[in-house]
């Protein structure tokens, strides 16, 4: 294994007058970083950690061995990295603030719906009507469960689910996100009008769907599993051994990102999500979401889905999926203060409200002056 070197933003701020000016604003978003933590990794294991501000990063990268050069400015430039909006048909997604995904599941096995949206089609549209009105500014519409333990779906019934979803929810005007790792699934759901491909295998489901979506020219959401999902197996969840889960999972979606561009997906259309809860103990999920701003190194817009998710029943004394909204609201303030740009959640109503108020009060501290001088 060769050596492996990652820059993690340590410090944070409301705005960069807290430190005087001398602060990062992550990834063109609404969220400052002036210390940081440059770390190389040696057979596994931390070989070395030295700490910088804005101001000592180049003396601190410019002592490390040549052979970091390279990757060094490239993850420091990342950083820094302002990402252009999506255009998304008629709809522009600008990445400088957090944007909220709104989850429509169109299955029987769903573990947060039990497969309402399913049983129910009025109910599914009004479902995709009132998050559009209430500000979501994608829809991601799913026709298979990627729950632990959950069957495979035979790709016909998953086109039949999707597909007058994704044509219902275009009519209205939202921009569409389709939720599959076939590509068969993803060129009908782009026929009939989605936007935005997200593959829970990072196009590793089938030799076919890189191909794919890079001749669509859409962007494509990467999301890190560690378990085998091409012919030698289809659990998304297994696998999931770690020397260190933060590193592991960063290192594996660098990986994904550059086959991706390697088959011909433009760089710009890359997104990267960390798979909270995919292959991952509670351990391991923690971990990850008190590291993510360190993924922003990876160069490519991020984002979070942790609605719902098991871990905010581990932690609460095993709260059932449909009473997690305090804890999925936590979890997306979380990747908001770390400058991811979306979040996949159910609740999006309460997800764009206190989205809306964070960045009410990160505008008034981009205005306050009063700080300069004890900066």
């Amino acid at each position: 294994m060769p050596d492996r070197l990652y820059i993690q933003p340590l410090t944070f701020a409301p705005s960069p007058q807290a430190f005087g000016g001398d602060a990062v604003r992550l990834a063109g978003g609404m969220a400052y970083a002036r210390d940081f933590a440059v770390i190389v990794r040696r057979d596994g294991k931390v070989a070395s950690r030295e700490t910088a501000t804005v101001a000592t990063i180049g003396e601190v990268l410019g002592a490390l061995p040549d052979e970091f050069g390279p990757e060094a400015e490239a993850q420091w430039a990342n950083l820094r990295l302002a990402h252009p909006p999506l255009q998304l048909g008629d709809r522009t997604i600008r990445l400088d603030c957090p944007q909220v995904m709104g989850i429509l599941n169109v299955t029987p096995d769903s573990f947060s719906d039990g497969g309402k949206f399913l049983d129910d089609e009025a109910e599914a549209f009004a479902h995709a009507a009132d998050m559009l009105e209430e500000g979501a500014a994608i829809i991601d519409i799913g026709g298979e469960s990627t729950r632990p333990g959950a069957a495979a779906v035979w790709e016909g019934d998953e086109l039949k689910r999707v597909v007058p979803a994704i044509e219902r929810c275009v009519a209205m005007g939202a921009a569409v996100s389709i939720d599959t790792r076939r590509p068969a699934v993803m060129e009908a759901a782009l026929a009939a009008g989605a936007h935005l491909i997200n593959d829970v295998s990072a196009l590793r489901h089938d030799l076919r769907s890189l191909e794919f979506a890079a001749a669509s020219g859409k962007p494509v959401i990467l999301m890190h599993a560690p378990g085998p999902v091409d012919s030698s197996g289809d659990d998304l969840h297994g696998d999931g051994n770690y020397a260190n889960v933060v590193f592991d999972v960063f290192d594996w979606l660098a990986a994904a990102r550059d086959r991706a561009i390697a088959g011909g997906v433009a760089r710009e259309n890359v997104i990267l999500d960390p798979g909270i809860g995919f292959g991952k103990s509670l351990a391991d999920n923690l971990a990850l979401l008190n590291a993510l701003p360190l993924f922003h190194a990876l160069g490519q817009p991020l984002l979070l889905g942790a609605s719902r998710k098991r871990l905010i029943g581990a932690l609460s004394n095993e709260a059932a999926a449909h009473q997690r909204l305090g804890g999925s609201v936590a979890l997306a303030v979380a990747g908001m203060n770390a400058g991811f740009q979306l979040l996949r959640v159910h609740d999006v109503f309460e997800t764009v409200q206190a989205r809306n108020v964070w960045r009410g009060l990160r505008d008034a501290a981009l205005t306050d002056f009063s700080g300069l001088a004890a900066g």
